[in-house]
């Protein structure tokens, strides 16, 4: 009996458990200048399961970051998010997206700038392209923007995890992260566009 119960517990904790093996995860990707700016508005999201700081839209494999800072291997510093569509669908995701950015500047953001600090969303299937591109399109009907949306809806080819330095600066760099990003004129630009919050 007491086995017997043991059983029917642990059964019920994997049947109920939040990410069981049988549940189905998609993937997104965003470049949105820099990465250290664009992990934590994602990660609290409900549904999202992690979120991971990168380099995507470049020909070299395995590139180091001081070769994409420099520039030298066209890639775009970026972020991956592995999400559950059942808890978040990806139209929501590019929603947090657009509140990250400055969607009219195609050289860089705020004060990074250069081809590897350039905004993209990475398409994984022909539903997120759809979707990327009629997100898009509802941003410039919007008329929050005075000037063309410049963002580049691309096919995704390839994503390198960044260095382990760089995963969750926010978290474990605080205060240089608070000074860079006000320092960038990110957060200027933001507040002015939709609010603190």
């Amino acid at each position: 009996m007491f086995y017997s119960n043991v059983f029917l517990v642990f059964s019920l904790l994997f049947f109920f458990s939040p990410l069981s093996s049988d549940t189905k995860t998609e993937k997104a990707t965003f470049a949105g200048g820099c990465f250290w700016c664009m992990e934590s508005p994602f990660e609290s999201l409900p549904g999202v399961i992690s979120v991971t700081a990168g380099y995507a839209g470049g020909k070299e494999i395995n590139p180091a970051y001081e070769d994409v800072a420099n520039g030298k291997t066209g890639h775009r510093e970026s972020v991956q998010i592995e999400y559950d569509p059942s808890k978040i669908q990806y139209s929501e995701l590019l929603k947090v997206f657009w509140r990250q950015i400055n969607p009219t500047d195609n050289g860089g953001q705020f004060a990074d700038r250069g081809n590897q600090y350039r905004t993209g969303i990475f398409y994984h299937n022909e539903s997120q392209k759809k979707i990327a591109e009629k997100s898009k399109k509802e941003l410039e009907k919007s008329g929050k923007f005075k000037t063309p949306i410049l963002v580049e809806i691309l096919a995704f080819t390839s994503f390198y995890a960044a260095e382990g330095y760089h995963q969750d600066y926010y978290k474990t760099n605080r205060e240089h992260y608070k000074s860079y990003r006000r320092g960038s004129g990110r957060e200027a630009f933001l507040e002015s566009l939709w609010g603190k919050n």
